[in-house]
């Protein structure tokens, strides 16, 4: 085939003739963004093949690994992100083309990218294509017509459904929807060339979605899709402008929806929801990056073996085989493997079940999966990952073991929540490999794996516990060893805080209530009886001798556990619980314990407000995060905000403790802490690196 001419119309786009049809290249790595230089060259590149009368039609397509991710992310913010023309107008240029465009999918085409194939007058897709608009995952919704024109193209209950969860369909699947005219294997442009040939008459413009009447709204029930949104959903008010804008194009003509959809998604662009889950986006895509050291590559890892199958393990098991990978789960004893392997089965029955899994999905992963009674199974893993109790003495007898069966260059790692990985390391005779992957239960589930590394720990078994959390679906953070590491020391103050403020007058429920309204997935009461409340409690009495003395203590908890109340799994912690319930039902008898301990300590009762819960609980947590932070044990203030975004619940629209803390301003919450301070004593001591900062006119960490 013969190339009549070639331009390139800005730094990111290509344009070329082949016997009269106009080729545009998206060239913008790594996804093809749609940035300020992109948009330029396609309304360039658009209104050149309009204007040339040997050009008969014209294809879009994207270099490298996909079509279009959407909108250039690392532009917002930036004077680029607003440069003319904005993706609105390069896309009403596109419709209103008199010669029919056709954008070529493969990859993917998400965000701005699925939007700009929606301007063009026919779509085709690579089967193994992902399409999607994904905006209400960073808080916003699609800007460049999504609401409007997917509607009127497939249908308002459909398009509701893919806007509203942010989800991604293949290409196949788009194609069922019609949200694709064709699919196709192979290369996009001779698929397009080839369909262009076959199926568009270019002596016309092609069918434009503008023009369609308002979406059909049959199967959709608005108001029932706004009470799916509860008040603690991460991108809530995202969601709930986007009902509101698929609403929309039901009810309106095109022209007037798209300033619709134009004005809300500016709205939450300049708000403080969507920025804050922009900063968590990016967070989580740096987290994995190790700094400091020089470039190393991660160990290969073909096998894992997990030691111990009670409700982590066997969770830690099903995390690697959901990546693929072939696990042996070894158990001491028959019965504790018996249960483990039926709560693997009885997970994955329920995933079918829920349709979340294909039958084949769960049994091939199920068979992933190989129980095993002897710790001998272990010889020929390249990463054994310890699950025992929560006991040093225990945990060094299995490591000890460990270091002798397994073969030269496994990795040993442990699953432990707050014990001192490097003691445990030193009960073997390779403590280079030797790594903590705290999973957060289910571990099946939870995104987060806090990576722990020991003073001895290689560069490349950190690398390795880095890419292979990823490898299976996972967000890693990094931390060095200190008691409870990132996410549990920094939990420590955060309960402390309640526990006085119980003693001082408020109730496990209006502390609960006062958290949950901040957005925390739980309060802090309901939180512990779920975990357990004794878990706490013998880590409290580990440390009871370094516990200063002269130091406030609150003995609530303790008194819970010694009258046997350790949460749910009793029936009874802060709350009670009926059989077979999970609601926490206030109880007097907590009351009255409150109440006792208080007197006994001297402490007075006064009435607690809401505020005061939320900023000496919040600002608790800031504090220790700043602490943690100037000693090393995080990497970044980010890596702080996913272990509590991804780990413990708190909001993601509020961006993370240290992200809040900055949207608060360093020098009113340096100010707040040094008021408690004030109030309450050393307890409160200011991080240094938040006076530091602060004191350097410093607004970030």
């Amino acid at each position: 085939m013969s190339t009549s001419q070639q331009h390139q119309p800005s730094p990111t786009v290509r344009y070329e003739v082949r016997d009269g049809v106009a080729v545009i290249r998206l060239a913008n790595p790594p996804v093809n963004g749609l940035g300020d230089t992109v948009r330029a060259g396609l309304a360039s590149a658009v209104a050149r093949a309009a204007a040339d009368d040997h050009v008969g039609a014209v294809i879009v397509v994207g270099e490298g690994k996909g079509f279009c991710g959407g909108a250039d992310l690392r532009q917002f913010g930036t004077p680029a992100a607003t440069a003319d023309p904005t993706l609105p107008d390069v896309l009403t240029t596109i419709t209103h083309s008199p010669k029919p465009v056709i954008a070529a999918i493969h990859g993917f085409a998400l965000g701005g990218g699925l939007e700009l194939a929606l301007a063009c007058h026919y779509r085709i897709t690579h089967r193994d294509a992902k399409l999607g608009l994904p905006e209400v995952n960073v808080g916003l919704i699609p800007g460049s017509g999504g609401t409007q024109r997917l509607p009127r193209l497939i249908g308002a209950a459909a398009a509701l459904r893919l806007i509203q969860q942010g989800t991604p369909v293949s290409g196949a699947r788009a194609a069922e929807l019609g949200i694709a005219d064709d699919c196709f294997d192979g290369d996009p442009l001779g698929a397009a060339l080839d369909f262009l040939r076959t199926q568009v008459n270019t002596s016309v413009s092609g069918p434009v979605v503008d023009s369609l009447p308002p979406a059909d709204a049959a199967g959709v029930d608005f108001d029932a899709a706004r009470r799916t949104v509860r008040p603690s959903t991460r991108n809530g008010l995202a969601q709930l402008t986007a009902i509101d804008a698929v609403e929309t194009a039901t009810r309106l003509p095109t022209a007037a929806g798209l300033a619709f959809e134009r004005a809300a998604f500016l709205g939450l662009l300049r708000g403080p929801e969507s920025a804050a889950l922009r900063h968590v986006f990016f967070a989580e895509k740096t987290a994995p990056r190790l700094s400091g050291v020089p470039p190393v590559s991660a160990r290969p890892i073909s096998r894992v073996a997990v030691v111990g199958a009670g409700t982590m393990g066997s969770g830690i098991a099903m995390a690697f085989a959901n990546g693929g990978l072939p696990v042996t789960l070894i158990e001491q004893n028959q019965d504790a493997l018996t249960r483990g392997t039926a709560l693997v089965r009885k997970t994955y029955e329920s995933s079918t079940a829920k349709g979340r899994l294909t039958e084949t999905q769960a049994r091939d992963r199920i068979a992933l999966i190989e129980p095993n009674l002897d710790l001998d199974a272990a010889a020929e893993a390249d990463l054994v990952v310890e699950a025992v109790f929560e006991d040093m003495g225990v945990k060094k007898e299995v490591f000890g073991k460990l270091d002798a069966v397994c073969k030269p260059g496994a990795i040993l790692a442990s699953n432990t929540s707050r014990l001192d990985l490097d003691q445990i390391a030193r009960a073997t005779s390779r403590p280079s490999d030797v790594i903590g992957l705290h999973f957060f239960s289910p571990a099946n589930i939870m995104k987060l794996v806090e990576v722990v590394r020991g003073e001895a720990t290689a560069d490349d078994v950190v690398a390795t516990g880095l890419t292979l959390a990823q490898q299976i679906g996972k967000i890693p953070v990094l931390s060095q060893v200190c008691e409870g590491f990132i996410g549990n020391r920094m939990l420590t103050p955060y309960r402390r805080e309640a526990e006085f403020l119980l003693e001082e007058g408020a109730t496990p429920q209006q502390i609960d209530a006062a958290l949950q309204a901040f957005g925390m997935a739980m309060g802090p009461c309901a939180m512990s009886d779920l975990a357990g409340l004794d878990i706490a409690w013998a880590a409290r009495k580990r440390l009871a001798p370094t516990r200063p003395k002269d130091v406030r203590y609150s003995r609530v908890a303790d008194t819970l556990c010694a009258n046997g109340r350790f949460g749910q799994k009793s029936g009874a912690g802060y709350y009670r619980y009926e059989k077979g319930s999970r609601t926490p039902v206030p109880d007097p008898v907590v009351d009255e314990i409150i109440r006792t301990c208080a007197a006994e300590d001297g402490i007075e009762r006064r009435t607690i407000t809401d505020e005061e819960i939320i900023d000496r609980c919040v600002l608790a947590l800031v504090n220790e995060g700043a602490t943690l932070l100037g000693e090393g044990i995080a990497q970044r203030a980010s890596d702080i905000d996913v272990v509590y975004v991804d780990g413990y619940g708190f909001p993601a629209f509020r961006g993370g403790p240290m992200y809040y803390a900055e949207a608060l301003g360093l020098d009113v919450t340096l100010q707040k802490i040094r008021d408690f301070e004030n109030v309450h004593g050393r307890t409160w001591t200011p991080a240094p690196r938040l006076a530091q900062l602060v004191d350097a006119g410093r607004t970030s960490f």
